[in-house]
């Protein structure tokens, strides 16, 4: 454990990544973990407006985290403690504002409609790259690889490059569920990339006729009427399920 831990995390210097990839993945449950707490009317928070009126959203401490954190990596040595400090801070930063990525986006407080879901999808994004940088099968800053070993990291390292193009056609076919859940299973972005895409779509308007977009819409209606309610209940799951109109 201590040899690989050395091979893949210190050596190749993935450990800042690492650090900032469980205050990402810590922030975000905890803030998801109070923010329905509030919601709920229980726990220390549930007071969390002041007599003046003002609330203020986390992205704000978010924001002066990740900037704290990204100064402090500009101004410290790699491998110092201060180093491992900003990436924590950029990490829980970044987590803290992403989470309120809709209300930013929107400039309304969306948090709780159907639309505060992007928010989520945002956390799910940015954490599906910080996994695939931290896969560890590149064959890059490793010393003293042998020629079995540098085979399989290139293979893995190709078949990853396979799911990102794979997630990017699901992307342009309109499936935008369909790529963040094959960020963490492959084989969805290949069922999402060789099926029909969605008839509104970029990949639709500029490769389909008439006749293909008309299936491609019947295709994409009797998968929502099977499929539709069970994303919702997984998202409903993950960031809430949605208690205000959207504006």
């Amino acid at each position: 454990m201590s040899d690989w831990w050395d091979r893949n995390i210190v050596e190749p210097g993935k450990l800042p990544l690492l650090l900032s990839l469980a205050a990402f993945v810590v922030t975000f449950v905890v803030t998801r973990t109070i923010t329905r707490m509030i919601r709920a009317g229980i726990g220390p928070f549930k007071d969390n407006v002041s007599s003046s009126g003002l609330h203020v959203h986390h992205a704000v401490p978010g924001l002066l985290a990740l900037v704290t954190g990204a100064f402090v990596s500009l101004g410290t040595d790699a491998g110092s403690t201060w180093h491992a400090v900003a990436a924590v801070l950029i990490g829980a930063g970044t987590s803290l504002v992403l989470d309120e990525f809709a209300m930013i986006l929107r400039l309304q407080d969306v948090y709780w409609s159907d639309e505060g879901r992007v928010s989520v999808e945002m956390i799910s994004l940015a954490l599906a790259c910080l996994l695939f940088t931290m896969v560890g099968v590149a064959p890059f800053g490793i010393d003293r690889m042998g020629s079995q070993e540098l085979a399989t990291r290139t293979g893995a390292l190709g078949a990853t490059l396979v799911s990102l193009v794979l997630i990017v056609v699901c992307v342009l076919k309109g499936k935008p569920r369909l790529a963040l859940f094959g960020a963490f299973l492959p084989f969805v972005a290949w069922w999402g990339a060789i099926r029909l895409a969605r008839p509104t779509s970029p990949w639709a308007r500029r490769r389909y006729g008439d006749a293909r977009r008309a299936e491609a819409a019947q295709r994409a209606a009797r998968f929502d009427a099977r499929w539709a309610p069970v994303l919702d209940r997984l998202s409903d799951l993950v960031a809430g399920k949605p208690s205000l109109p959207d504006p």
